[in-house]
């Protein structure tokens, strides 16, 4: 609810402050005083773009800053979360127009966008002013008026719960289909990039292996001779090494009698003479197993210029990493082999939810359309009430696709004038007659669903006497579980606040500025006795005034 609200160097209003109730606030006042002079004020905490001509001192900037109380409400707590702003209990906004036209806005001392403060402003307060009916050009209003006459809350949940879980897996399966599409453009390359692997049988470290066979073939005679050799200095020549250390090993035990540590000696000279002879033997064996095939060094070439022919194609280096290629080839292979049987199932589950959301989609179709002939007679009842006794109001309802609120689009259509033809209200109705068939569909669904601050400019042009009585009536009903504040020159509406305010001109240092204050319960007598009579009421308006007033409660407050 709005708590308080401050304007000041704001078009004829130098300074002013207010202070509103939680219930059915009336403003009234003389033609001219500046009554709506207060709305276009608001409307810039709402949001809506402003520039230095509305300020009545052009050397100081304007400021209107208003007070909410929000109590936690969901969408509010929703907002300050999202935009990351502190407090959800207590709001206060401020929105400031340099002399250059400049604006800022704040959300509790934090700056924020136009578009954050409309976002707000929109969960805050309801502004309806003549001509200004958005709401009822809108489907989702109108669909959210019956839904909330159904009580359907709870069955919207279920039924978005089997939605979203086809919109889910549907958004899966277009992406497996796509998938598949794009995959079965390059499918015959990749399958032949991998059966060009797969055919080839690599194995680990295998083109290292055969270029290090290549080279010991290309080089056998080089290292047989070589090999020959050292074989023959170790064992086979005239006076091989083994021989040698023989010789020597005998010279050196016939000194062992004399010498104690020659023992030791000569057995670390039989050691020798081992290592160099299991080494000799070795060698030869080494030197059997290399022999010169060009076959072998043939077939090696080949297969190493296939390796590297590979490795170059597929910008590898080593054997593993060509391996790698092959088991990715094979694994998008084997994604585009299954994709059929993940889409087949895929689709199962689609058609599995949608089936869910459309049985859902359907109890709520049903239960809207219970609702729709008693909507039509009640506000079609409240219409004669407000003085439009010839306006009749019909909801049409159509099938369409499966979307966040079910299968249904409802439309508000609007006679106004017994004529049998109904049409968009767009189309149709008058200002204030949009602004009375608001009131009422707001009235029926006040109880059932969230409805911010209710602010009504001017909505009782075109009435009196009876219908001005019950648009107060209904006001005063609103003002119950909400807060309602409007702007009439209607007595039998005024009648009905439980705050009434009183917009006035003073004139100061040769200025006219304007001023609100808060009616005391005699004050209240006199001004609605003049709503009656004039300026000058008699014995007999204020009578009726005091009538009028009788079973009203009286709100007392101090005076802003």
């Amino acid at each position: 609810m709005l708590k308080r609200l401050q304007i000041q160097n704001y078009a004829i209003i130098e300074s002013l402050e207010v202070e509103f109730s939680d219930k059915l606030n009336i403003i009234t006042g003389e033609t001219g005083a500046g009554k709506s002079i207060l709305t276009g004020a608001l409307s810039l905490i709402l949001g809506e773009r402003a520039d230095s001509s509305i300020l009545l001192d052009k050397a100081k900037k304007c400021v209107v800053e208003a007070s909410f109380q929000a109590n936690g409400g969901k969408l509010i707590r929703n907002f300050m979360l999202k935009h990351e702003l502190d407090g959800d209990d207590e709001i206060l906004i401020r929105r400031e127009i340099s002399a250059i036209g400049k604006s800022r806005a704040f959300i509790n001392d934090t700056p924020v966008t136009l578009s954050q403060l409309k976002e707000l402003g929109s969960v805050l307060v309801n502004l309806h002013q003549q001509f200004d009916s958005l709401e009822l050009h809108d489907y989702d209003f109108h669909r959210e008026v019956i839904d909330a006459l159904s009580d359907n809350t709870g069955r919207i949940q279920e039924y978005r719960h089997h939605f979203h879980q086809y919109i889910n897996a549907q958004k899966e399966l277009q992406e497996l289909k796509d998938q598949q599409a794009e995959s079965n453009k390059e499918l015959d390359y990749i399958r032949f990039l991998y059966n060009e692997l797969e055919e080839a049988h690599w194995k680990e470290e295998e083109l290292e292996g055969l270029d290090a066979e290549l080279k010991l073939l290309n080089n056998a005679e080089n290292i047989k001779s070589s090999l020959d050799k050292i074989y023959f200095g170790l064992e086979g020549g005239e006076q091989p090494m083994v021989q040698q250390l023989k010789a020597l090993i005998h010279q050196m035990n016939s000194l062992s009698t004399y010498v104690p540590a020659i023992p030791v000696l000569v057995q670390r000279l039989q050691s020798a003479q081992i290592e160099l002879l299991d080494i000799a033997g070795e060698i030869e064996l080494i030197n059997d197993q290399v022999n010169f095939d060009p076959d072998r060094i043939q077939m090696l070439n080949e297969r190493l210029s296939l390796g590297y022919k590979l490795l170059k194609k597929h910008g590898v280096q080593t054997t593993h990493e060509l391996l790698e290629v092959q088991a990715g080839l094979e694994d998008k292979l084997n994604k585009v082999i299954h994709l059929d049987e993940r889409i087949g199932k895929l689709q199962e589950e689609v058609d599995k939810h949608i089936l869910a959301a459309t049985e859902k989609a359907s109890i709520l179709t049903e239960f809207r359309k219970q609702q729709l002939q008693p909507f039509e007679e009640n506000v079609n009842e409240l219409l004669t009430k407000v003085g439009m006794p010839n306006a009749k109001i019909k909801v049409d309802m159509k099938p369409v696709a499966l979307s966040e609120y079910g299968s249904d689009m409802i439309e508000f259509l609007f006679d106004a004038n017994k004529s049998g033809r109904f049409e968009a209200l767009s189309k149709v109705a008058s200002g204030g007659e949009l602004s009375r068939l608001m009131l009422s569909i707001k009235s029926l669904v006040a109880r059932s669903i969230h409805l911010p601050t209710l602010i009504f400019d001017e909505i009782d042009t075109g009435i009196s006497g009876e219908a001005a009585r019950q648009v107060g009536m209904i006001m005063k009903e609103l003002g119950r579980s909400h807060q309602v504040i409007s702007i009439t020159h209607q007595p039998q509406i005024a009648a009905r606040a439980d705050a009434h305010y009183f917009v006035y001109k003073i004139e100061a240092v040769g200025k006219i500025r304007t001023q609100i204050r808060l009616l005391t319960d005699g004050e209240r007598v006199e001004a609605i006795a003049k709503m009656l009579s004039g300026e000058r009421p008699s014995e007999a308006a204020l009578q009726n005034a005091r009538e009028m007033l009788k079973g009203t409660s009286l709100k007392t407050a101090k005076r802003s």
